[in-house]
């Protein structure tokens, strides 16, 4: 009796050993977030019994895009789990698994609907948001109150109120005062800055997700316009060769009223060696024109889980963990990430650290997508060729129109080139 007991004993604490084998899956994670990435695993791992092995991308992560062909071209099970710029969600979305089933609905309605949105490629979900940015208005709020201004709600009012300010601050000794500084540089940072200048004119945003080629319009023709108005006015003409560090060293040292940059600027502005500490309020971007959206340009991150991968459904359960409140949470408190997630918007922790997501949570909510989703491996081109295009527009004498029309015959030839 004793030994059927023992053996039967036996059996179920084999069948329960078996049940609760613990899985090991492989995850890419940027270089800079090793350590984050490490805490996830841990907390996974003692939450599930299950192991996330973590792999250190490339420094720059464009040269991941090259790693990543390779191991799905080969359907390589080496790794599960990859972690994925916006820009690069319609480059691999063949590769990637449909996670709309394997993400509880309700876990899916958390994030920002404009973040996850962009995630849902041809019906399906092919990754979750890790965290996410969002093009953001930084503005002198000692300047503004010392001349009696409010934060502007339109190009136009950010405009006079730059011109203003930096004449009256040039008069008063600061000759190497400006108004704007921004992104006009020939680079993807351009596609953003001009793309949230035009979205919120009511001039779409580029290519719509159906494949129509949006750009040659005269709402897309007048930002332009205005933009190219502001080169030597209240921008300096190097503005033109200004990407975000080179921009941000002109606001950052005291020289401009008004700085369009990613949130991390707020951490930046206020480190030793600014000279604008204490002095800096955000906002989001101005609209073009009275009830358009804000238009910040969408810059989260993801991550996604290879369609080759052996533990799909363990690997869709560390991307929805990774993904989810807890997670994002610590990164927002310990790495400043700007959460997906709405509610962290109003978390008293997450305020603490980052007390201007609460005045800006509109701002992350009514972001311009890149057209990365429909123009998959053709992104690159559709980019470069619109970002060379508008630089050629804001430094040259061309006729923007024309310019446009001519743009958008380029871009229905390239966007198909899939």
């Amino acid at each position: 009796m004793l030994k059927r007991s023992l053996a039967a004993l036996a059996i179920s604490v084999g069948i329960w050993t078996g049940s609760a084998h613990a899985e090991t899956i492989s995850v890419f994670c940027s270089p800079t977030e090793f350590e984050l990435c490490t805490t996830v695993a841990n907390a996974w791992k003692e939450k599930t019994g299950n192991e996330a092995k973590i792999n250190k991308m490339p420094a720059l992560l464009d040269d991941a895009i090259p790693l990543y062909q390779q191991l799905l071209a080969s359907k390589s099970k080496d790794i599960d789990v990859l972690f994925l710029d916006v820009i690069w969600l319609g480059m691999f979305k063949n590769n990637l698994l449909d996670l709309k089933t394997l993400v509880p609905q309700a876990d899916q309605d958390k994030h920002f609907a404009s973040t996850l949105g962009a995630a849902k490629l041809d019906g399906k979900l092919i990754a979750m948001p890790a965290y996410m940015d969002v093009g953001l208005m930084f503005y002198r709020n000692d300047l503004l109150e010392k001349y009696g201004k409010q934060p502007p709600k339109t190009w136009d009012e950010l405009a006079a109120s730059a011109k203003e300010i930096q004449d009256k601050e040039r008069a008063a000794g600061n000759g190497e005062m400006w108004g704007y500084a921004w992104q006009a540089k020939s680079y993807e940072g351009l596609t953003c800055d001009a793309i949230e200048l035009i979205a919120s004119n009511g001039g779409g945003t580029i290519i719509s997700d159906d494949g129509k080629v949006t750009i040659d319009n005269p709402q897309a023709a007048e930002a332009i316009e205005k933009a190219k108005g502001w080169i030597g006015s209240i921008s300096p003409e190097g503005v033109l060769n200004y990407d975000e560090e080179a921009s941000r060293a002109i606001f950052e040292s005291g020289n401009a009223v008004f700085h369009r940059n990613w949130p991390y600027v707020w951490g930046t502005s206020h480190q030793q060696g600014s000279s604008i500490i204490d002095k800096v309020g955000m906002m989001p971007l101005p609209v073009g024109k009275d009830g358009e959206k804000s238009s910040g340009c969408l810059g989260p991150m993801y991550y996604g889980v290879s369609k080759f991968s052996a533990k799909p459904e363990v690997a869709a359960d560390f991307v929805n963990f990774i993904a989810g409140p807890d997670m994002q949470k610590m990164r927002a408190i310990q790495a400043a990430l700007n959460p997906s997630i709405q509610a962290l918007y109003s978390d008293p922790d997450v305020l603490a650290k980052l007390p201007f997501l609460k005045d800006n949570q509109q701002a992350f909510a009514d972001s311009a997508v890149r057209p990365s989703g429909y123009t998959g491996t053709s992104y690159n081109r559709v980019s470069q060729a619109f970002y060379r295009s508008v630089h050629d527009m804001l430094s040259g004498g061309g006729d923007i129109k024309a310019g446009l029309n001519a743009l958008a015959t380029r871009l229905e030839k390239l966007k198909e080139s899939r």
